[in-house]
């Protein structure tokens, strides 16, 4: 299983920005973060492939959840 994640390009006004965060999710794993697999550009969206985790996005989970900064602190060390 996969993750894809659609950017729609017309949309970006710096489309190198959008190359060099590929470009860094490339060159970095590690098995804490959702690792980037492969990109095709499919029309005007560029898709990225990445590692499919369970329980949504980073962002869902964080404005439905209230954290303590202790546990904030925990999440970002790892």
């Amino acid at each position: 299983q996969v993750a894809l994640k659609k950017m729609p390009l017309r949309k970006r006004s710096r489309k190198e920005l959008v190359i060099n965060e590929i470009q860094v999710m490339k060159e970095n794993r590690h098995p804490n973060i959702v690792n980037y697999i492969d990109s095709y550009l499919v029309n005007e969206d560029l898709w990225l492939v990445m590692e499919y985790v369970d329980g949504g996005t980073l962002t869902s989970v964080l404005v439905q959840v209230f954290m303590e900064e202790r546990i904030i602190a925990a999440i970002s060390r790892e």
